[in-house]
């Protein structure tokens, strides 16, 4: 009896799962609105800054004949993750591998894909003061910038927002063993990258850590004259950026998930060829890579 009650039991189950399975596959964008269905997407200030979802959203809705509405909000990668966490947000763009894996555990969003990489970059003034491009590695130009710091040659401008780079800025800063926190020559500026660059570059002696393709966006503007790329790391500098999908009850409905694997499915393809022809120089496609960009990543959360 208990045995047939078992078998009644798995084969409920199987029914339920390939109903759901046939659902989920079966949805279609003209069954989520007859004009338009809106998802609330956060983001980190890079991605958004020189354009790319701007342009990847039109490109998805153009190719698949839909009209969804992406309402962005424009963070750092903390404040994505935490309105992920909260269903303030059901997509996320971040590029914080550490925070991201701290949350990925407690259960609150589920990893999409990686989807681009660049790198971060110290950049200063071309004469160097603090003398960190002969310096052996990031870490040893970090420790360079603190003590011309304290010697007055030098300021260090953070963006102090727990965005991504700023994040990897503290974890590069607590390898060293150094903590720059009141220090008068450690400008926290709460704001994002574009107005980090510029506060440095008006500084005249100043260093900040960015993601290259803001720097070279402003850079090719005619923004950025006394700022220069000083140092750089194949390792502890590459900036991985990943989406991901909030699992919170908000979020929780199949038009969501839909769009969102959807959307994935995207970027992982087509999304790639237009990172790779538009953004040539800011952003490198994972197409090829990714396993490479996986332990990269992986690296990243232990530092």
């Amino acid at each position: 009896m208990k045995k047939t009650r078992s078998i009644y039991a798995l084969l409920i189950i199987l029914l339920a799962s390939m109903f759901l399975a046939g659902f989920y596959t079966g949805l279609n964008y003209s069954s989520v609105t007859s004009s338009q269905y809106t998802v609330r997407v956060a983001t980190t200030t890079s991605l958004y800054q020189i354009g790319l979802l701007e342009e990847l959203f039109s490109d998805f809705n153009n190719i698949t004949g839909l009209n969804i509405k992406f309402d962005v909000l424009v963070r750092g990668s903390g404040e994505t993750l935490r309105l992920l966490a909260d269903g303030s947000a059901c997509i996320g763009f971040t590029h914080a591998p550490t925070l991201e894996l701290q949350y990925i555990e407690k259960g609150l969003i589920e990893k999409l894909a990686f989807f681009a990489y660049n790198e971060f970059v110290i950049v200063g003034p071309a004469n160097d003061p603090a003398n960190i491009s002969s310096a052996e590695n990031v870490f040893e130009a970090f420790k360079r910038i603190y003590i011309a710091g304290e010697q007055g040659l030098a300021v260090f401008v953070s963006r102090g927002d727990y965005s991504g780079t700023h994040i990897r800025e503290i974890q590069l800063w607590n390898t060293t063993g150094l903590n720059p926190e009141g220090r008068k020559w450690y400008l926290k500026t709460g704001q994002g990258m574009i107005q980090a660059l510029i506060i440095a570059e008006n500084l005249g002696n100043a260093y900040t850590l960015t993601d290259i393709a803001t720097y070279s966006k402003l850079k090719s503007e005619g923004k950025l004259v006394n700022l220069v790329v000083l140092k750089t790391d194949p390792v502890y500098l590459v900036n991985v950026y990943s989406i991901y999908l909030s699992k919170t009850p908000s979020c929780d409905n199949p038009y969501t998930w839909y769009i969102a694997y959807k959307f994935r499915d995207y970027l992982i393809s087509r999304g790639q060829e237009l990172i790779a022809s538009r953004f040539n120089g800011l952003l490198n496609p994972v197409r090829g890579r990714e396993e490479l960009v996986g332990e990269i990543w992986k690296a990243l959360t232990k530092l």
